[in-house]
């Protein structure tokens, strides 16, 4: 070798190694125990030494191009590609998105050290990990579904804010169903429900946190509650109850943390690629989650169950339009006509029968807004569909002689009580 060599501390601590091994200090195997390197290697460096001197124990690759080399100016592309189209964009999502879009093909670290060296921070910085103990995962699928909601500024903030809900499997973390809404609502859940028993088949429970629209929060009994011994669901509740679909509810948002995690992922990911894609209203993003993201979420973030049996049961159309609708119990007047608010549903004369006036029936408002009147499990009446609209709750007035502070708890539904359980 000719020329300056320049050896590294590692390699100059071998030359004093093989130095005292020439001098009879030490052995061969023990100098490569020293060494850290087996005696095989011991002895090709021992054997290289005294053929070359101290130059030969230098790297053979030094020198040399670095076979697998970033080509040039590629780092300088994926830079540029990150500050004009990718910068909302972690960096797993950026090196996927080169991949997809860009056929860039490189590795989440030469994507990381590209961007630290040209000096842009990562998008988030992680948390060290708290200590918690652990739920293991159900076996298989369609034993649990976790659902939440998420308001967030998910089009950019330069939009009003609205309210991702989505639904996950605790089995392997599929994302099961997703849709934007205003905000977090009794429609919005049903209309999740819907999606998700459409396309896998309803779960036999579901984890859910404690908001009213999940489960009462007051300690109010009806006098129809009392005769009956149990107090009414809300709508959401009864429609669970209708499906045979039990609830469990968390009672911390550590609870419930595959989900909430499943939501710091879908903020990492999804508001880039709205954005991306120029999404900016609701009803063209939910067309797009059912159609394109559900699918590429499933397939990067979906683990595999513990057993790859399912038990998702089948519900059929006219089963799930059915019962997935808002109820409400309601008294026939004289005039065979039925009041809720400001509708006014007739009832025609039914076989057998010249009027319904005084009869208990189950009116039911359906998620494409049409109206159907039940009377002892048979339709007598319809309605065209108007807007889908929030049940209302609202308090009635502490009255004189109650406790300095307390108030009477009485939910009123839409001018009428929500349908009793079956």
């Amino acid at each position: 070798m000719k020329g300056t060599v320049v050896l590294s501390h590692r390699e100059t601590h071998r030359i004093k190694v093989l130095e005292r091994v020439a001098a009879g200090v030490l052995t061969l195997r023990q100098a490569a125990v020293l060494l850290g390197i087996s005696y095989r290697q011991a002895r090709r460096l021992k054997k290289r030494y005294a053929e070359g001197g101290p130059a030969a124990l230098a790297h053979r690759n030094r020198g040399r191009p670095v076979e697998h080399a970033l080509p040039k100016g590629d780092a300088e592309r994926v830079v540029a590609l990150h500050e004009l189209t990718y910068s909302d964009f972690n960096d797993t999502h950026f090196t996927e998105m080169l991949e997809e879009r860009e056929n860039i093909h490189l590795s989440r670290e030469t994507v990381r050290r590209i961007l630290r060296a040209a000096g842009k921070p990562p998008k988030r910085r992680r948390r060290p990990p708290m200590h918690r103990s652990r739920r293991e995962r159900r076996p298989r699928v369609g034993i649990m579904m976790q659902w939440d909601g998420s308001p967030h500024r998910w089009f950019g903030p330069e939009h009003p804010p609205c309210c991702l809900m989505s639904a996950i499997d605790d089995a392997d973390g599929r994302l099961l169903g997703a849709i934007f809404v205003p905000h977090e609502s009794s429609v919005g859940y049903l209309r999740l429900l819907d999606m998700v028993i459409r396309r896998h088949g309803k779960p036999l429970s579901v984890y859910q946190d404690r908001h009213t629209i999940h489960k009462r929060a007051d300690n109010y009994w009806s006098l129809e509650e009392e005769i009956a011994g149990v107090r009414f669901p809300t709508h959401l509740g009864r429609v669970l109850k209708d499906l045979s679909i039990r609830p469990i509810t968390a009672y911390s948002p550590q609870a419930k943390g595959r989900i909430e995690r499943g939501f710091g992922v879908l903020q990492d990911r999804l508001i880039a690629e709205l954005g991306l894609h120029g999404i900016t209203d609701i009803d063209h993003a939910n067309r797009w989650l059912e159609e394109v993201f559900i699918d590429r979420y499933n397939k990067r973030f979906a683990r595999r169950p513990a057993q790859k049996d399912s038990d998702f049961q089948m519900v059929s159309k006219k089963e799930r339009y059915l019962k997935i609708a808002f109820a409400y119990e309601a008294t026939v007047a004289n005039d065979n006509c039925v009041r809720l608010g400001g509708l006014i549903i007739d009832i025609p004369p039914g076989k057998g029968r010249r009027s319904y006036a005084k009869a208990k029936v189950l009116v039911r408002q359906h998620l494409d807004g049409a109206w159907t009147i039940w009377y002892r499990d048979a339709r007598i009446a319809t309605h065209p569909a108007t807007e889908l609209r929030e049940p209302v709750r609202s308090w009635k007035p502490r009255t004189k002689g109650d406790p300095k502070g307390a108030r009477q708890i009485l939910q009123i539904y839409l001018a009428s009580k929500p349908a009793p359980l079956p």
